[in-house]
């Protein structure tokens, strides 16, 4: 086993952090990496999950405690299975973990293909549109956790509630957690995330009573009686500092897929008689996904191919002010998620016509679509662009029209494989446009309490300088202003989220700041050092950073006084 995928576990390494918070060692240098050695790393990361190490500091997903405990919850998924009129499961995140609760509610496809009574239902913070785009302020919001929660469960007398939070850290799945314990005769609560209990965010809760960890820990002592369940393996930090969406949202699928679909194969019912069979069966779907991970990186070239397609973050589909748009067959009321289509934009009619060569395309199909519907599509869109890729599985069609890279015949498993190729290509969209350094993502966007604390800890950590310093810097380019105020020092963490979800390159203008010692109008200059060469300076020693102002850079003059920047360096 690789040092590096374990040296994360040492109470010394970057002890102030909850795992999912640290800093990858293996990915420390992911920014200088080719595609393929990008691809690489994020594989040796995705491997952690599965790593089955005894004697360490944290549970690990093939734990038997971990498995027992998925073992104990899957019973009472079956009870719900059995009085379906009046009981619920819920499923409830924010951001990733949301999109991850409504698409996993879709096992209530798998039920009526059974004839059986649906009983999955979903919450996402801030909404169905929070399923196409951002929406991080509800994330801070336990009361609108809660209500959601009363407002899907009406009229039912039995609820398992599953409330995911990666770091369990966001307070919107606090409040609903704490509602729950707070009703027990009708709430099962269940919390599922990849920190150990003590490392919960322990931060104050403007309007409550209680803290996440306090939360947490009150689960951990009802589910010693089980009466709630915490499933909380740690999975290793994220190859991009932070970024839960990645391994985190790999994991949340793996653990509830393994729990559900013990239903949807026929005879298995969760007994005390079938424990056993149910232990074994969650251990065995397991290893189907551990599997479908590495088959993925079998192709690691054909993987590096699609991030080299996106060289600089581009990845077009029609629409010129978003750089990602994803389409569906049968249109977005094909997801039939609670509050109708979420958009009426259609790729055939709308978005077809209008793509040149700036713009790829990547089909995403699996063996049960129709595959001469696919290689029609694909020659329209070849017509207008040469920039055409498919991921699929097992098909020995259109080779000759698509750039294809096949994939996995099983469809949960092939839905995982899919994430991780999409996950590769959008992460190293980031890198090769500069906007990674090392392995910390530099253009944060500070839109919730979670995402300032994070972006204060890593000012700090590049930049050298005092916790205070950083936080007045990160402040000052949030306002835009070299000096700060009373008025804004008094606000609080909510008042400055709530301003910084309009500011552009907080983070990147706060830190060179802080290296060069500029103010603000200088650093926005054209002429100003990218993140990168500053952060790369101060690593190579001491440094005149003001030199950085023309290091590197060319300045042409066009007949109209404009002027363009080039530069060898990464920029932000």
């Amino acid at each position: 086993m690789n040092f590096f995928s374990l040296c994360f576990q040492s109470s010394d390494y970057e002890p102030s952090l909850p795992v999912t918070e640290k800093s990858n060692p293996l990915t420390r240098d992911i920014d200088r990496a080719s595609p393929s050695g990008i691809v690489g790393m994020l594989e040796a990361c995705d491997a952690q999950m599965f790593q089955r190490e005894t004697g360490t500091n944290y549970q690990r997903l093939f734990d038997d405690q971990v498995v027992t405990t998925l073992t104990e919850v899957a019973k009472r998924v079956e009870l719900i299975l059995k009085d379906p009129q009046d009981s619920l499961v819920v499923l409830s995140g924010c951001g990733t973990s949301g999109r991850l609760a409504f698409f996993i509610s879709r096992f209530n496809e798998a039920l009526k293909q059974l004839n059986r009574t649906l009983v999955y239902s979903y919450i996402i913070a801030g909404g169905d549109r929070a399923l196409l785009s951002s929406q991080e302020a509800p994330e801070d919001d336990p009361e609108l956790g809660m209500l959601s929660l009363q407002k899907v469960r009406l009229g039912k007398k039995r609820v398992l509630f599953i409330g995911v939070s990666c770091g369990l850290s966001a307070p919107f799945v606090a409040g609903q957690l704490d509602f729950c314990l707070q009703h027990p005769e009708v709430y099962t609560p269940v919390l599922l995330g990849f920190n150990p209990t003590h490392q919960a965010r322990d931060e104050p809760i403007p309007g409550c009573t209680f803290t996440f960890r306090s939360v947490a820990q009150r689960l951990q002592e009802l589910a010693q009686r089980r009466k709630a369940f915490l499933i909380n393996p740690a999975v290793g930090p994220e190859a991009i500092s932070g970024s839960s969406r990645m391994k985190g949202g790999s994991a949340t699928k793996i653990v509830l897929e393994v729990v559900f679909l013990l239903y949807i194969n026929k005879g298995i019912a969760a007994s005390k008689k079938t424990s056993c069979l149910l232990h074994s069966g969650i251990l065995q779907h397991m290893r189907e996904y551990e599997r479908a991970v590495e088959m993925t990186y079998q192709h690691r070239e054909g993987i590096a191919a699609l991030v080299e397609a996106n060289e600089g973050g581009v990845c077009y589909l029609g629409e010129r002010k978003k750089r990602w748009r994803g389409f569906i067959r049968g249109g977005y009321k094909d997801l039939n998620n609670n509050e109708g289509p979420l958009s009426s934009l259609d790729f055939l009619h709308q978005v077809l016509p209008s793509l040149t060569d700036r713009d790829t395309v990547l089909l995403i199909y699996t063996q049960s679509d129709d595959l001469h519907e696919v290689v029609n599509l694909g020659r329209k869109v070849r017509e207008k662009t040469s920039n055409i890729h498919a991921v699929h599985h097992r098909t020995d069609s259109v080779e000759a029209l698509l750039n294809k890279l096949c994939i996995f015949d099983t469809f949960w498993q092939w839905e995982l494989s899919t994430k991780l190729v999409l996950n590769a290509v959008s992460t190293g969209a980031h890198i090769l446009k500069g906007k990674i350094y090392r392995n910390h993502m530099i253009d944060l966007q500070v839109t919730n309490s979670k995402l300032y604390r994070r972006a204060a800890r890593l000012l700090q950590k590049l930049s050298g300088q005092a916790e205070t310093e950083c936080e007045g810097a990160l402040l000052k380019a949030i306002y835009r202003a070299d000096k700060l105020t009373e008025e804004i020092t008094s606000c609080d963490i909510t008042a400055h989220t709530q301003v910084a979800r309009s500011a552009k390159k907080v983070v990147p203008l706060a830190l060179v700041s802080l290296l060069t010692g500029c103010s603000l109008k200088q650093v926005e200059s054209p002429l100003a050092p990218s993140v990168c060469e500053c952060v790369r300076a101060r690593g190579n020693g001491p440094c005149d950073y003001k030199a950085l102002w023309v290091l590197n850079r060319t300045i042409q003059v066009s007949a109209t006084s404009t002027s363009t920047i080039s530069s060898n360096a990464c920029a932000v």
